[in-house]
Formats: structure tokens, C-alpha cells, sequence
């Protein structure tokens, strides 16, 4: 596989192949660099908000075990699809549960949590099926269009049904769960166009993998430092108050 591919090259030599390698590499020292922040960085947060850095640093640290994994099987000439989705049903109902606990799992927060858990994992499981499917058959066209039902059912429960708990919240926490929103409203919006990528000929897949792997770390690690820079905000003016 990797030959046929090497063969698609760009301008100045880089094969598409050998930047997706790169990719994966980069993907693997940039969560390991998050998870670091964040654990390093939870002591310095309010205490309530320690738990969310906590889960900020999960997310990434079991994104940086699967990115060096699936390193080690793009490098033996597969496409690693079974490591990014145990990867993805693990770490985006991780991401999403920081929404309801930066709200506060009371009456603002606790509400959104089944729902945003229950349509993450049925996006994650439908779009797996999508994926394992002969590209452009039937069942690949289905299970991507569920898949992104799920993933527009996500995207309704952060900006209608969260709407007003989110503009209850602290001024600093309101400011990161809004541009948090945009992370899965638009940031997330970058998956489907990767997974169509597979219909572009022989290169396709590996297009497809610069895709989720540009996302992930911009999705998980960008996602993380939003909800930080909120928390910090928050952190600093109650200890100023004291």
C-alpha cells in the first residue's frame, strides 16, 4: 500500500504518504505535551475545576498511546481505522462530558450528560460500520449519513438546548463553553469531509488520515486549552477576591 502511495507525490518530492507519517508522529508528541499541561497545570485551578483538568488530561493521554500505536501500523502499510475508533469511543464522550462539569453536574450541567453521551457513542459505533464498508457501497453511504445525524444531534444539544444554561454561567466559564461549541460545531465538521476523502481515488486514505489526524489535535488539545484558559480566568479572580 505504502508503495502505491509513495508514488503520489507533491511538490518538492514529500510523498502524501510520508506526510501522513509525520503526522501521526506529531499527533503523538502534541498529546503527550497536553497531557502534561494539563496535569501539571490542575493544582494551580480552583478545586472545583480540578476533576475538568483532570478529564482534559485523559483525553489526551489515551490519544497519545493510540497515535503512537497506529504510527507503528501506517508504518507496516495499514490503515490503523480499529486503534482511531477505540481511540474516539473512549476520548469524544470525554470531551463532551466537559460541557455538563464546567456547568456543574447540579441542574445546569446534569441534564446534558446522557444525551450528549448516548449520541456521541451511536456517532462513534455507525461510523466505524461506515468505515469497515466498501467505499461508495450502500452500507457506507447509510451508516456515514447516521453517523452525522448523531453528530447534528450533538451539535443541536450544545447550541439550542445549552444555550441558556451557558449564559447562567460565569462570565470566564460561558466565554470557553461558547468557543468550545465552535470546536464541535465546526472542528468536528472537519471528520465527515476526511471520511468522504476515501472516495478521491488511490490516495484517498491517506488524505483521509491527515484529516482526522490534523482534527484530533486541534480538537483534543485546542479543546483542552479553551476550557483551561476559562477555569484559569475564573481561578485568578476568586483568589483575588479572597
Amino acid at each position: 500500500m505504502n508503495e502505491l502511495l509513495a508514488a503520489t507525490s507533491l511538490e518538492g518530492g514529500l510523498s502524501v504518504s510520508a506526510i501522513t507519517q509525520y503526522l501521526f508522529w506529531v499527533g503523538t508528541v502534541a498529546m503527550g505535551c497536553g497531557t502534561a499541561f494539563f496535569w501539571l497545570e490542575r493544582s494551580n485551578v480552583a478545586p472545583q475545576y480540578r476533576s475538568t483538568m483532570t478529564v482534559a488530561g485523559l483525553v489526551t493521554a489515551v490519544a497519545c498511546f493510540h497515535y503512537y500505536r497506529m504510527a507503528g501500523v501506517y508504518a507496516e502499510g495499514e490503515f490503523p481505522t480499529a486503534y482511531r475508533y477505540i481511540d474516539w469511543i473512549i476520548t469524544t464522550p470525554l470531551l463532551l462530558v466537559k460541557f455538563p462539569m464546567l456547568l456543574g453536574l447540579g441542574k445546569d450541567g446534569k441534564g446534558f450528560l446522557l444525551p450528549l453521551i448516548i449520541f456521541d457513542v451511536a456517532m462513534i459505533v455507525t461510523a466505524y460500520i461506515a468505515e469497515v464498508s466498501p467505499v461508495g457501497g450502500g452500507s457506507w453511504w447509510i451508516f456515514f449519513i447516521i453517523a452525522c445525524i448523531f453528530e447534528f444531534a450533538i451539535v443541536y444539544v450544545l447550541f439550542v438546548k445549552m444555550k441558556d444554561a451557558i449564559g447562567r454561567a460565569p462570565a470566564p466559564i460561558a466565554r470557553s463553553l461558547r468557543i468550545m461549541r465552535g470546536f464541535i460545531g465546526i472542528g468536528w465538521a472537519i471528520y465527515p469531509i476526511g471520511f468522504l476523502m476515501a472516495l478521491s481515488g488511490p490516495a484517498g486514505g491517506d488524505l483521509r488520515e491527515i484529516f482526522y489526524n490534523i482534527a484530533d489535535v486541534v480538537n483534543k488539545v485546542g479543546f483542552g486549552l479553551v476550557a483551561y484558559f476559562g477555569i484559569k480566568t475564573i481561578s485568578e479572580m476568586s483568589s483575588s477576591k479572597e
